[in-house]
């Protein structure tokens, strides 16, 4: 199924042009976005509650504890 959103904004204009350009296709459905504030403010949103609230883990093992014998550079 393919989507076809149209904005709240310009529902009126374009709407019932794209229903009609797209009736005799049945894999596409037009539709009015509806969701409340724009991308913008999704996006921004509260940065410093989410900076809260987000736990950043080092998931990488940790290193075996302790120090490696000394190695000679002579290879005789």
């Amino acid at each position: 199924m393919i989507y076809c959103v149209i904005p709240r904004e310009l529902e009126s204009e374009l709407l019932p042009r794209m229903r009609e350009y797209y009736r005799d296709n049945p894999g596409v459905e037009v539709i009015v976005d509806r969701r409340h504030g724009g991308a913008s403010e999704r996006r921004r949103g509260d940065r410093q509650a989410a900076d809260e609230r987000r736990v950043i883990r080092d998931r990488r093992r940790a290193r075996i504890p302790g120090t490696f014998p000394a190695v000679d550079d002579d290879p005789a």
